[in-house]
């Protein structure tokens, strides 16, 4: 009877040992699945905006190619888009394909792909922060195309115009780095030496004396912002890094239970 028993009990632990094991296989092909629909939807995101762009949105290149001429030269926003967005699509199949088929060499290609895609990420994060002049760099360039554009292209170009205006009217500021950016402007020299709605005191266009002077820049306006919501973009930052490792570790628990959880 004690051997009965013994085989008895011998035989529920090890059924209850695999279907533990089958039960949490199964719980990390879900995780998976999960990430993979994200990364799988952020492709199709991208994808649907880079042929937007290539069918229906020469004005969004016209506009990249204004503020920055040197960029159009190197890529193609659209085809940058369509290219990325079709990688992560890829990427996405890949990984929930190589769970549901249990295939060792898609989890593994996963896995390395993801885990390169990480390193690049550290990698450009350590350079940003330890270099500081690369902000440097990007705000020098980005007033000179500020102060290119207000003196120039404001008021003249219709693209332009409605970037300045959106601009000023959602952070509530007035030029670059203050009213004077409009003086001897095409905008100020054809409305008869006034400055526009956005840095006046009343609700239109106005005279010197009807600057509303409590009003900054939008460098300062825009760096108050950042400075805001500087917690915003770091919990998204953390989020996708939190994600892609784990991706990383379920994929390669999954490389290594395959084959295992029988």
């Amino acid at each position: 009877m004690a051997k009965q028993w013994n085989s008895l009990f011998s035989w529920f632990h090890l059924c209850c040992c695999r279907c533990g094991k089958m039960a949490c296989f199964s719980f990390l092909k879900m995780m998976m699945f999960i990430f993979n629909s994200v990364i799988f939807l952020g492709g199709l995101t991208l994808l649907g905006i880079g042929i937007w762009v290539k069918v229906d949105g020469s004005s969004f290149v016209k506009v990249l190619g204004a503020a920055a001429p040197q960029l159009l030269q190197l890529i193609n926003v659209g085809y940058l888009c369509i290219a990325v967005g079709t990688f992560l699509l890829l990427m996405g199949f890949m990984g929930c394909w190589g769970a549901m088929k249990e295939s060792k060499c898609l989890l593994l290609v996963f896995f390395v792909v993801i885990l390169i895609l990480f390193i690049a990420e550290v990698a450009g994060a350590v350079v940003v922060l330890l270099f500081s002049s690369v902000a440097d760099i990007f705000i020098e360039h980005l007033k000179n195309w500020a102060m290119k554009t207000l003196k120039e292209d404001y008021g003249r170009q219709e693209d332009i115009t409605a970037i300045w205006e959106t601009t000023m009217k959602e952070l509530e500021c007035c030029g670059f780095n203050s009213y004077t950016d409009f003086n001897n402007s095409y905008f100020y020299e054809t409305h008869t030496e006034k400055y526009p709605s956005f840095c006046c005191s009343i609700n239109k266009e106005c005279q010197e004396s009807e600057v509303d002077h409590n009003k900054q820049g939008c460098l300062n306006e825009f760096q108050v912002f950042l400075s805001s919501n500087g917690k915003i973009v770091g919990g998204v930052a953390l989020a996708i890094g939190v994600l892609e490792l784990a991706a990383l570790a379920v994929s390669l628990i999954l490389y290594c239970q395959i084959g295992t959880n029988a």
